[in-house]
């Protein structure tokens, strides 16, 4: 007698939810569990390059800041080298340089900041050259899947850029760019929804 199937309904998808930070960023939840957190600093060092502060703040559509998002930063070094094997290059990316890591907020203010390395521009497709440019991708609860979008800095040529010139609107392309303070200090907010809405990359 031929066994009865049973099929499971499939499994509604959920947000990152409130954890994510003990998932994903257990130090700045305050579990010191490891020795050294992974995606702690992009750059080492001994990492060659103009170092450089980024503060900012992720907002959702009434303005209010998201506290609980984490971001990952993803750039190439300061000769626009990535340490990935995919660049024909990475065999010559700077030394102690990591190019990664995960950036929390703080859970009062909500606001975000890390120190790394300005990159160089990089190769992308079709030998065109992108100018400098950072590439964040954001999660947190309400967001069922991680948004992709890019820091571009104020005080760099950025006209060229083949990404931002898929952008029709120059107030759109503004979203990504980062104001500089003064200083190796800039500043980038990211709105998730509501006027003056980060664009966000679907890649």
């Amino acid at each position: 007698m031929p066994q009865e199937l049973h099929y499971l309904k499939e499994t509604p998808s959920q947000t990152a939810g409130p954890y994510v930070h003990i998932g994903l960023a257990p130090g700045a939840a305050g579990f010191d569990i490891y020795r050294q957190e992974l995606g702690h600093d992009i750059v080492g060092p001994e990492t060659p390059g103009q170092r450089i502060r980024v503060e900012g703040m992720v907002t959702d559509g009434t303005g209010a800041p998201v506290k609980d998002v984490l971001i990952e930063v993803w750039q190439a070094d300061g000769q626009g080298i990535y340490p990935h094997p995919e660049d024909p290059r990475h065999a010559e990316v700077a030394r102690d340089f990591r190019g990664w890591a995960r950036v929390v907020p703080d859970f009062e203010a909500g606001v975000f900041s890390f120190e790394t390395i300005k990159p160089g521009p990089v190769q992308g497709r079709n030998t065109r050259m992108m100018a400098p440019h950072l590439s964040l991708w954001l999660v947190a609860r309400g967001i069922n899947i991680g948004l992709q979008t890019r820091m571009y800095f104020e005080d760099e040529d950025n006209a060229a850029d083949p990404v931002l010139n898929l952008i029709e609107q120059a107030p759109r392309r503004q979203t990504l760019i980062a104001r500089h303070l003064g200083e190796g200090r800039y500043r980038f907010d990211i709105r998730l929804q509501g006027e003056g809405e980060t664009v966000f990359l679907d890649v």
